[in-house]
C-alpha cells in the first residue's frame, strides 16, 4: 500500500477517535456532573454530538480496515496467531459494546425519554423519566469507560 493513503487513513482514524472519545469524555466527566440530569443543555449537546459520533464510527471502521490490512501482524479474519491479533480482537469486542450501548441509547432510551418529557411538559408526571435519565447517564459512562479500554488495547497492539 502506498504511504500517502495509509497516512491519510491513520490521520482520519485519529481524528475520528478524538471526536468520538473526546465527546464522550466531555459529556460524562465535565458536562453531565455539572448539570441536573434533565438539563436542556445536556440534551442539546447530546443531540448535536450523536450524528458526529455515528459518523466517527463509520470513519473508524473504514480506516481501521485499511490499517489492519496494511499491518504485517494481520494474518486473516479471526486468525489469532500473536499478541497483536488478540489485542485487536479484544479491542473490536470493546468497540462492539460501545456500539451496542450507543445504539440502545439512540434508538430505545432517547425516543422513550423524549415522549416522557413531552408528557411531563403537559403536566403528566411519570417516575419512569428519572429511571431513563439514570439509564442514559449509565450508558454514557459505559461508553466512556469502554472507550478508555479501546485506547489501552490500541496501545497494547501498537507495542507488539
Amino acid at each position: 500500500m502506498a504511504v500517502a493513503p495509509l497516512a491519510i487513513a491513520y490521520w482520519l482514524h485519529m481524528a475520528a477517535t478524538v471526536v468520538w472519545v473526546g465527546g464522550l469524555v466531555f459529556q460524562s466527566a465535565i458536562l453531565a456532573p455539572s448539570l441536573p440530569p434533565d438539563s436542556d443543555l445536556l440534551e442539546r449537546v447530546r443531540r448535536r454530538f450523536e450524528p458526529l459520533a455515528w459518523l466517527s464510527l463509520a470513519v473508524l471502521i473504514g480506516t481501521g480496515l485499511i490499517q489492519m490490512s496494511a499491518s504485517p501482524n494481520y494474518s486473516g479474519l479471526l486468525s489469532i496467531r500473536n499478541g497483536w491479533s488478540a489485542a485487536i480482537l479484544a479491542k473490536h469486542a470493546a468497540i462492539g459494546v460501545m456500539v451496542l450501548a450507543a445504539a440502545y441509547q439512540t434508538w430505545a432510551v432517547q425516543p422513550r425519554l423524549a415522549r416522557l418529557q413531552l408528557a411531563l411538559a403537559a403536566g403528566l408526571g411519570t417516575p419512569e423519566t428519572k429511571l431513563l435519565l439514570r439509564r442514559r447517564r449509565a450508558l454514557l459512562n459505559l461508553q466512556t469507560a469502554t472507550s478508555v479500554l479501546v485506547l489501552a488495547l490500541t496501545a497494547i497492539a501498537r507495542s507488539m
